[in-house]
């Protein structure tokens, strides 16, 4: 499906997912992975699947035609920090009485830092095949499972693909700007603490404990 979440009023955020997928039994799948902890995942996590409910309502206002949509978020740090299992399960219920509200909203935290090294899973052998660092261990996993085969086979014959080769590469060189106008906006706003530092007379070594800047920055500054 597109993986784009529509606005549906001006100034709505655009969502994107990494893989929107519809079933044959019309659920909605959310797959995303995170590689980098950032700011308000729960929260963004929330609005995606509020998204992809309210995006199955036409204008005749049906709600009856709403079917499960279900998030997979996978991350490559630890996110749940509660506990030490590799998937964690949401759904909307009481937790006094452990009653179900409904199963139309889904959430599903899969952690790779949190893999154990074998349960003996099918879901165990996917995560293991999105952890793989060398080509020795896709063929330990692809042994393990024909579906895991079938996705390294298939890996193999993209990463020989140049036009693969140049899509990942140009996402690669997006994520690396991302980080570096993060740094330069946090630059900006350190900076812009030790002026107004230096103008209250604060000594150096406190503006630097306050900052994250060097000394050798902030005295550039006065």
């Amino acid at each position: 499906m597109d993986p784009h979440l529509l606005r549906e009023y001006t100034g709505d955020k655009l969502g994107i997912l990494d893989v929107k997928v519809k079933t044959k039994t019309e659920k909605t799948i959310d797959i995303e992975i995170q590689v980098k902890r950032r700011n308000a995942l729960r929260e963004r996590i929330v609005f995606s699947l509020s998204k992809m409910v309210t995006g199955q309502i036409g204008s005749g206002n049906d709600y009856s035609q709403i079917k499960r949509s279900i998030s997979i978020f996978i991350t490559d740090f630890v996110f749940v920090p509660e506990n030490t299992n590799y998937q964690n399960r949401y759904t909307l219920y009481d937790p006094q009485t452990k009653s179900q509200f409904t199963n139309l909203l889904e959430v599903n935290i899969l952690e790779l830092p949190k893999l154990p090294p074998d349960d003996g899973t099918e879901l165990w052998n996917w995560m293991k095949f999105l952890s793989a660092n060398r080509k020795e261990e896709l063929d330990m996993v692809a042994q393990k499972s024909p579906q895991v085969q079938k996705a390294v086979a298939r890996l193999m014959e993209l990463s020989n693909d140049e036009r693969t080769r140049m899509l990942y590469e140009s996402r690669q060189m997006m994520e690396w700007d991302n980080q570096v106008r993060e740094q330069e906006v946090s630059n900006d706003r350190a900076t812009a603490i030790a002026k107004s530092l230096l103008e209250m007379d604060l000594p150096i070594e406190k503006i630097v404990l306050a900052t994250g800047l060097t000394r050798e920055q902030v005295e550039a500054l006065a």
